[in-house]
C-alpha cells in the first residue's frame, strides 16, 4: 500500500507540474460533454482541483481495485488532482448495448465490493474494510461504495467509488486520500457521482 501511495503521489506531483506549465485555470474551464469538471468533485479544503485532459482508453496506472474492472477498448478517461495526496478519475465506457452496460456495471460493483477481502489476501499484515453507502436514483442508478486498507507504519487510504449508468455508457469515479473512510466526503461524492451520471452522453 505504500509503494502504491508512493506511485499515486509522484504522479499527481508530475499531472500537477504539467499543468502549472500549461499556465492553469480554475478547473471548472475545463468543460468536456460526459466528464466531469473539478468543481464537481469535493471540495479540497486547500487546494483547488486540476483538471487533465479527457483522453481514449484506460489511465496508464490503473485506480486501485479497478485493476481488472473495465475493458480496456470503449474507454476514455479523465485525471484530476490537487496540490496534495487527493486525486480523483473518472472512466466511462460505451457499451455495445444498455444490457451490455447494465452487465458491466454489475461487474464493476462486484469487484469494488469484494476489492478489500482480495488486497487482504495478497497484503500480509494489512488490515482493509469496505463499505456500501447505497445506491442513488439518477438515470439507470448509480452505486456508492468505500475502501479502506493500511499497513504498518503507514497512514491509512481512503477510496470512495461511484458506478453509475445512462443507457449504454457506464461511468465510474474513482476518489482517493490518505486518510480513514470516516473523514471521506461521502455526502460530497454522492453529489458528484450524480452530477457525473447525470454529463453521461446517450
Amino acid at each position: 500500500m505504500l509503494r502504491r501511495f508512493t506511485t499515486v503521489l509522484a504522479a499527481t506531483a508530475t499531472a500537477a507540474a504539467a499543468l502549472l506549465l500549461a499556465g492553469p485555470t480554475s478547473a471548472s474551464a475545463a468543460t468536456v460533454p460526459g466528464f466531469l469538471d473539478g468543481t464537481d468533485l469535493p471540495p479540497h479544503p486547500s487546494s483547488p482541483w486540476y483538471a487533465g485532459k479527457v483522453t481514449k482508453g484506460l489511465p496508464e496506472s490503473a485506480p486501485f481495485c479497478l485493476e481488472k474492472a473495465l475493458p480496456t477498448t470503449g474507454g476514455r478517461h479523465r485525471v484530476f488532482t490537487t496540490d496534495y495526496d487527493t486525486g480523483a478519475t473518472q472512466i466511462s465506457v460505451r457499451a455495445a448495448s444498455a444490457s451490455a452496460a447494465a452487465a458491466l456495471a454489475a461487474s464493476v460493483e462486484r469487484q469494488v465490493a469484494a476489492c478489500a477481502a482480495d488486497w487482504l489476501r495478497t497484503t500480509p499484515g494489512g488490515t482493509a474494510s469496505w463499505h456500501d453507502y447505497g445506491t442513488l436514483p439518477v438515470e439507470e442508478g448509480a452505486h456508492v461504495y468505500g475502501v479502506q486498507t493500511s499497513i504498518p507504519d503507514s497512514e491509512p487510504g481512503a477510496h470512495l467509488y461511484g458506478i453509475g449508468r445512462d443507457r449504454a455508457t457506464v461511468t465510474v469515479v474513482k476518489w482517493g486520500r490518505m486518510g480513514t473512510l470516516a473523514d471521506a466526503p461521502v455526502a460530497a461524492f454522492k453529489k458528484t457521482t450524480t452530477t457525473a451520471v447525470d454529463k453521461l452522453v446517450p
